[in-house]
């Protein structure tokens, strides 16, 4: 028995996914157990579906466990996003591998990356630091700086899979996880692409089709048939989801907040709460956007505090590692996982959100921010969909 780890976000899965999971199969995983982000993701918006469907997709489609990464910690950088998934792999106490996508291709250079990341960090703070005065976000100015005394690995840090892979390195490390890293090429479209390549397609391409008012048939030989199916019965039903119908509550909630609550939020530092209170004098919320939007301080990154605002997410939350793991689906081998890991779990695991609120203070914070996330992305479906859904979730078992 085998048990490799996979963080993902599946929104929506598609062919590369697909790859991504045979090819860690052909490595020689038995079993694979997924961190899943829920209704929102790390490029700061709302998941294409529901997290359940989501979930129950995942189980079809090659992974045998799925555990929900908090929203906190979906809704943060790259940083966070890593160190959270990784803990929760960590702690079941289970986990053999953790695999993941790069466009290198190799653990061996992401190794020296992450070496030079942090020896940079540390030797040349100054030099960051002007140059994040001039405007710049820190993975710019990093770059920058690497690029100047290693351009090889200034190359490798300036791909986003690659850069994500150094922060699961970098989280393996912190943890002192014995889960050992394996990386799969990216193969064909890169992350974000605009354009497909064969039939490897971003999952951004294929939002953007949707979006746009293409059928799922111009988007299907780019996912699996069961997904595309799932989609367009998700669409047919109103049941997709977008940050553009959270509009008038966003900025309802911008409009009706103090300089002093935007403060505390995540990932809010150096005075950008003034610049986000600023802005709520915006009519639309493209125009809130782009107002705070500089070449520091991303779209992503403004998406992503706004709504935290939204859902109430500070910077107090991101203090406290995930006091349990969510289960939202899994199979007859997810079952095994769970059986390896009943004896050796650093963190309770359950399905039910209402059990779990209540092993104390901090996962009853976890579980009221989940329960509040997932009545916020209600609003954001077409068909407004009812409150308090996380406590009627069924979860998923796939009996094969």
């Amino acid at each position: 028995m085998k048990v490799s780890g996979i963080i993902c976000e599946y929104n929506p899965f598609h062919n590369g996914h697909l790859y991504h999971i045979r090819e860690t199969r052909r490595n020689g995983a038995t079993h694979i157990a997924a961190v899943m982000s829920g209704s929102f993701v790390q490029r700061g918006d709302t998941a294409l579906m529901d997290k359940l469907e989501r979930a129950r997709l995942a189980v079809r489609s090659g992974a045998d466990l799925v555990i929900e990464l908090p929203v906190q910690y979906c809704l943060s950088s790259a940083e966070y996003f890593a160190a959270g998934a990784v803990y929760l792999l960590n702690s079941l106490g289970a986990v053999d591998e953790l695999s993941f996508g790069s466009e290198c291709g190799s653990t061996e250079m992401l190794s020296r990356a992450l070496e030079a990341v942090e020896k940079t960090a540390d030797e040349h703070a100054d030099d960051i630091r002007l140059i994040m005065e001039k405007g710049y976000t820190y993975p710019r100015a990093l770059t920058s700086v690497i690029n100047g005394c290693d351009p090889g690995i200034g190359a490798v840090i300036s791909e986003p899979n690659n850069l994500l892979a150094i922060e699961y390195m970098k989280a393996l490390k912190r943890f002192s996880s014995k889960m050992q890293p394996f990386t799969v090429k990216r193969v064909n479209a890169s992350h974000d692409s605009d354009e497909p390549e064969g039939v490897f397609a971003s999952a951004s391409y294929i939002r953007e089709q949707l979006a746009g008012g293409k059928d799922v048939s111009a988007v299907s030989s780019y996912t699996t048939p069961m997904w595309a199916e799932a989609i367009a019965d998700a669409m047919s039903r109103g049941e997709t989801a977008s940050i553009q119908r959270l509009e008038r509550v966003m900025l309802y909630k911008l409009r009706t907040s103090s300089p002093e609550e935007i403060a505390a939020l995540n990932d809010v530092g150096q005075g950008l709460e003034h610049r986000i209170y600023g802005a709520r004098m915006a009519g639309s919320l493209d125009e809130l956007l782009f107002t705070v939007k500089t070449k520091r301080y991303t779209m992503s990154r403004i998406r992503r505090i706004m709504l935290s605002l939204l859902i109430g997410i500070t910077r107090e939350d991101m203090k406290q590692l995930p006091p349990y793991g969510r289960i939202l689906a899994f199979n007859d081998r997810g079952r095994e996982i769970l059986a390896r890991a009943k004896d050796n779990a650093a963190i309770p695991y359950a399905s039910s959100i209402a059990k779990l609120s209540q092993l104390g203070d901090t996962a009853k914070r976890f579980a009221e921010l989940e329960i509040r996330a997932s009545d916020v992305y209600g609003l954001a479906m077409e068909t407004v969909s009812s409150a308090q859904k996380d406590y009627r979730a069924k979860i998923m078992l796939d009996m094969e």
